[in-house]
């Protein structure tokens, strides 16, 4: 796969009706998203990604106080499978700062750690150079998503991180059915809104004695 700039859709503050009438037709829909920080009661929401299985794609560009509905309607759609890779995070700060309650959704960092316990790395570049043979640019992570104008740089990075989230889904799945472990792994997801809402109430470890 190869990033094509002038193919991703950048939008400002919320999608089109077009696009949500489109991602709401997907059965997968893959999901990223840029902050200001990691805390976020002090750091807002500022991007958010997403791809479909057909590589259309699409950038969303929130402003400080700004309401993405169309967003709600999308991920709170029950038929749409959300897949992130770490998404305790972006399911924090998109009920935090959107007030979004995800549903239906898939973390690809949790299901490597489920199968992938040969090793301990499990960041999204290491999981794609393996499982895709891909070798994904990571310069631009730690930049200013808060910017007026995102750079061509910063679109490059937003796009590749949703690009072939799909792909690794899909060679997950495999393994995880391959190994016994899909159906724990199935357990996780639907755990997974509930712990973002428990790190925002500043549980560390909720089941520690």
């Amino acid at each position: 796969m190869k990033i094509n700039l002038e193919t991703i859709q950048i939008l400002k503050n919320d999608l089109s009706d077009e696009l949500l009438n489109h991602y709401s037709l997907c059965d997968l829909l893959a999901v990223d998203c840029e902050m200001m920080g990691l805390s976020p009661v002090r750091d807002r929401l500022c991007l958010v990604q997403l791809c479909d299985k057909d590589e259309k794609a699409a950038l969303v560009k929130i402003e400080q106080g700004a309401k993405s509905p169309n967003l709600k309607k999308l991920f709170e759609n029950i038929k749409v499978k959300k897949i992130f890779h770490f998404g305790r995070t972006d399911l924090t700060f998109l009920y935090y700062w959107q007030q979004i309650d995800l549903v239906n959704v898939f973390c690809t960092k949790s299901a490597s750690k489920l199968v992938r316990t040969y090793t301990d790395k499990h960041s999204l570049k290491d999981l794609l150079k393996e499982l895709l043979s891909t070798d994904i640019d990571k310069s631009n992570q730690l930049t200013d998503w808060g910017a007026p104008e995102l750079t061509k740089d910063q679109i490059k990075y937003a796009a590749g991180d949703v690009l072939y989230l799909i792909p690794a889904y899909h060679k997950l799945i495999e393994l995880l059915k391959r190994e016994n472990r899909l159906e724990v792994a199935e357990e996780c997801n639907k755990f997974l809104p509930t712990l973002a809402k428990l790190d925002l109430l500043g549980y560390v470890d909720f089941f520690a004695h």
